[in-house]
């Protein structure tokens, strides 16, 4: 890359940061990067770090010593997260999406990458400060859903499925009770997809009872992994019993009323454990 001015290295240094969140960086890469004094890298970074909080983008985080630097870790305002959970809250209001049975037709939504990676943003905020190895949904709704969020960890994303796939290899299944229908059912995760031992966050696009999450943590227990988190995009309030107490929500459904095509909305539990974290950083 050729010396560029102050005003280039800043431009191309927050570029590559938001490209390489949770990357450690060192100031010698941005020195060579840039053909630049590590001292001038330091204030360039002093002046991205300033503009990355003022404007909720996210934080720079110093690691001292040789083999430190710096690391990108995302985050975003109340008030950015409250924006983002309205616009989902708003989407997902709208009566025409109610199919017959009661259910939801959630993929509009679920195809919008703007909105994805918004909440992908959302889950990395509450969750960068914990060490996570892989992101792990349920093919196939929620994998944009996980890709977002996995995206802003920067971690991969391992997928359960319902069925067996010859180009995934050996095969992990279990049997799970389906927590609305009350069914069992099976579900699959390649052996190489997820190493032994590995923290994993768990994404879920639509919870009722809670019975594909128990599954997933059950599968994971195959692996000797841990869950060390819950994310679900949208969670609904009916008769079942909630088998899963320990997870974070954007949305909530709270009422479905179909012969008025009624859809009551509201904001889950998300904002409250925003703040929670923030107070935690703070302490």
């Amino acid at each position: 890359m050729k010396k560029l001015r102050r005003s280039g290295r800043l431009v191309d240094m927050t570029n590559y940061l938001l490209q390489n969140p949770h990357k450690l960086i060192s100031l010698t890469h941005f020195s060579e990067r840039y053909q630049s004094a590590k001292s001038s890298i330091s204030e360039d970074l002093g002046i991205v770090k300033e503009i990355f909080e003022e404007q909720g983008i996210g934080s720079l985080l110093t690691i001292p010593g040789a083999s430190g630097g710096v690391k990108y870790m995302p985050m975003v305002t109340v008030e950015q997260a409250k924006e983002y959970t309205a616009e989902l809250n708003a989407q997902l209001s709208k009566a025409d999406r109610l199919l017959p049975g009661g259910y939801l037709y959630m993929m509009d939504v679920l195809g919008q990458p703007r909105i994805m990676n918004n909440i992908g943003r959302l889950f990395a905020a509450v969750y960068g400060n914990v060490k996570i190895d892989a992101v792990m949904t349920v093919a196939t709704k929620g994998i944009p859903l996980a890709y977002a969020v996995g995206s802003h960890l920067d971690v991969p994303v391992s997928i359960v499925r319902r069925d067996h796939r010859v180009t995934e290899g050996s095969m992990v299944s279990i049997n799970y009770v389906s927590g609305s229908t009350k069914r069992i059912q099976t579900m699959s995760l390649a052996r190489r997809s997820l190493s032994p031992g590995s923290n994993v966050l768990i994404i879920d696009d639509f919870m009722k009872a809670g019975g594909t999450v128990r599954g997933m943590m059950d599968l994971l227990g195959e692996f000797q992994a841990n869950v060390v988190g819950i994310g679900v995009l949208v969670e609904s309030e009916g008769e079942e019993e909630r088998i899963i107490d320990e997870y974070i929500s954007i949305s909530k459904i709270s009422d479905v009323n179909i012969r008025e095509k009624e859809i009551t909305v509201e904001s889950g539990n998300y904002l409250s454990k925003l703040q929670e974290r923030m107070k935690e950083k703070i302490k």
